[in-house]
């Protein structure tokens, strides 16, 4: 009775039951039409603002002006709009005029035909006035009326056509991708903030999302809206790249289109090929900052080509140095919090690391596993090796060490802080961070097990 659906239903009924016209709308019905489970649900109404205030015991007025309420039901928001047409967009995003209208109008000013159906779940009937059904069944998305139109109202669309064609596993119908290559500049109009939020959501599908079961191995073929069957994160990438979308919002990564790579190491090919590899291996659900991870750890190895006279062969030196950078600048770029930014950059940072950790002394290897951003590294780590070669001997040797550490939580903590120092008789200054960095390493090298055995250590060290 609590669930999305159950309360959804009982907003639409409220509404109907008190005269007025009240329908599910986009989103939430192509999916429940699709067989998944929507996330959120929409409601458009005939009802006023003032008069769907009245209805409910708690409403919060989000945009009054623009007809649109949340209703909050069982501690859950659902959003509440009266029909509306729009006309006047003078900054590719908002219009400067809004009439409150019928169902149908509503309908027609919306972006997708998928997106522009109207469901009531009272009666179980659907409304659909811009042939919304017909493009679902033959897996399309197509806007509703003129292409250039709708995306001039708002040039995100132009970035939400990609992520549901994506999401979907949808064409892009032919008329609408020639609109979206033609305006793909326009997205530079759009703030940051709003293209990272949809760039996040083409990268991460939205939980219920089915992951594909198809897997597209190889070169990521040029397409002109026709598709290889893709897990949704790599076919956005491709899409990006084919609408021309790439350039204007990631322009660092088209480098990485005609970026090849020694096959010794490589046989993907290209770094963009490896990235997208990568993305098709990426399990549903992985952290929020993977996908970023992914696409920006090899960011520079475009700029740090060398090939070798002798050889022929390619190599990227300091590449996870320079990239670090420049992951740093393109987050900061698209407004990502500080926090993601540092752990993200952090992973680009040490993602060469992780070849050598048989060879590492004990010590390197256990400030490498109790890193606090060792989980994301170690998934990244993982995606890197299956996105070429397929090896994961490192992996598994660093899960099983990660393992091991887990029983060992006295290693954690260190075994002295300063003020034992200065209590056995050092002064403040350097030499206590010295000493302290030395106790660290023996303690991670096993060499010093407990605090009493480093004191004494220190003591024979002062002697």
């Amino acid at each position: 009775p609590d669930s999305p659906r159950a309360i959804a239903k009982e907003i639409v009924a409220t509404l109907q039951q008190a005269g007025f016209a009240a329908f599910w709308v986009g989103g939430c019905v192509r999916d429940f039409l699709l067989g998944r489970e929507p996330q959120d649900f929409d409601i458009a109404t005939d009802a006023k603002p003032e008069q769907v205030e009245g209805l409910f015991r708690k409403t919060i007025p989000v945009g009054r002006k623009f007809g649109v309420m949340i209703v909050v039901e069982g501690g859950q928001q659902f959003q509440v709009a009266t029909f509306r047409a729009e006309a006047d967009y003078q900054d590719g995003r908002r219009p400067e005029k809004i009439i409150f209208a019928n169902a149908e109008a509503d309908a027609s000013r919306r972006d997708f035909t998928v997106n522009g159906l109207f469901y009531d779940p009272l009666t179980k009937k659907i409304h659909d006035w811009v042939g919304g059904e017909k493009d679902l069944r033959a897996k399309i998305i197509r806007t509703i009326g003129a292409p250039a139109e709708r995306f001039g109202e708002d040039h995100l669309r132009l970035l939400r056509a990609v992520r549901f064609a994506a999401w979907l596993d949808f064409e892009i119908e032919p008329e609408t991708f020639a609109a979206i290559q033609a305006l793909a500049p326009k997205i530079k109009l759009i703030s940051a903030e709003r293209v990272r939020d949809e760039l996040i959501k083409l990268f991460a599908p939205p939980p219920g999302a089915p992951a594909s079961c198809r897997h597209f191995s190889g070169e990521f073929p040029q397409s002109a809206g026709k598709m290889p069957a893709l897990p949704e994160a790599a076919r956005g990438l491709v899409l990006l790249r084919d609408s021309g979308l790439l350039e204007h919002v990631l322009p660092e990564l088209t480098a990485t289109i005609a970026c090849e790579q020694s096959p010794d190491f490589h046989p993907e090919g290209s770094v963009f090929n490896h990235i997208g590899l990568m993305l098709e291996k990426m399990p549903a659900g992985a952290d929020e900052s993977l996908p970023w991870a992914v696409l920006l750890h090899d960011i520079a190895k475009p700029v740090t080509a060398e090939r070798d006279a002798t050889t022929g062969k390619i190599h990227f030196y300091g590449h996870e140095k320079v990239g670090a950078d420049m992951a740093e600048d393109i987050l900061q770029r698209l407004k990502f919090p500080n926090k993601q930014t540092e752990e993200i950059v952090e992973a680009v940072r040490h993602h060469m690391q992780f070849k050598d950790v048989k060879q590492m002394r004990k010590a390197t290897l256990r400030r490498l596993l109790m890193r606090e951003t060792f989980p994301l590294e170690l998934e990244l780590h993982r995606l890197d090796c299956l996105g070429s070669f397929g090896d994961l001997e490192h992996f598994n040797f660093l899960v099983e060490q990660a393992e091991q550490l887990k029983h060992q939580p006295e290693i954690r903590p260190p075994l002295l802080t300063g003020n034992d120092l200065i209590a056995l008789g050092l002064r403040p200054g350097r030499e206590i961070g010295v000493l302290l960095a030395e106790i660290r390493e023996l303690q991670l090298a096993d060499e010093l097990k407990n605090p009493a055995a480093a004191k004494a250590w220190v003591k024979n060290k002062l002697a």
